[in-house]
């Protein structure tokens, strides 16, 4: 990885997650998660945390929140929203558990990209105050507004697509 691509910043997070039963034909459980924690516990992954109406909470894992300098757009339009957010990812694991923890990121673009493999479980969760006191710091110290450039377009040629003629008048 060259240096530009590497985070300036990187939080430890926990992802807590919720199982309940499900009212389907189809599965036995419906899985979401439902809170970041602003630190990562030295605790075992998968830990059950709270059982109580039908619900089960899990502290499945931990992950990191990477800040670049090239998206302070993106987080400080995230903070902005009124309702900041941490974008978890779950990804479909084989063993004891149906998911494992596969990121965690504050950029909502990188979170709606997740979405793309259709088997993870992505969920905006709200952002925890240390974690958007931090955020909001490196936005502070990291953006650089970047004018907005237009592309002009060339001008259509409306001979490019016509049929022409070889040499010796043959097409």
């Amino acid at each position: 990885m060259s240096p530009a691509t590497l985070p300036l910043l990187r939080l430890p997070v926990g992802i807590v997650v919720e199982r309940r039963k499900a009212d389907s034909p189809w599965a036995d459980f419906v899985w979401r998660c439902v809170a970041v924690l602003s630190d990562a516990p030295e605790t075992k992954p998968w830990t059950m945390l709270r059982e109580e109406d039908g619900k089960t909470l899990f502290y499945a894992g931990s992950a990191t929140v990477d800040l670049y300098p090239s998206e302070t757009a993106r987080y400080r339009d995230n903070l902005a929203s009124g309702t900041p957010s941490i974008w978890t990812v779950l990804s479909p694991a084989l063993g004891a558990w149906p998911y494992s923890v596969a990121a965690a990121t504050a950029d909502p673009a990188e979170g709606e990209a997740f979405t793309e493999a259709g088997a993870n479980l992505v969920e905006a969760v709200p952002m925890p105050e240390v974690l958007r006191v931090a955020i909001e710091s490196f936005v502070a110290e990291h953006h650089v507004e970047r004018e907005f450039f237009k592309r002009k377009r060339r001008q259509a040629d409306p001979e490019a697509l016509a049929s022409r003629r070889h040499e010796g008048g043959q097409e």
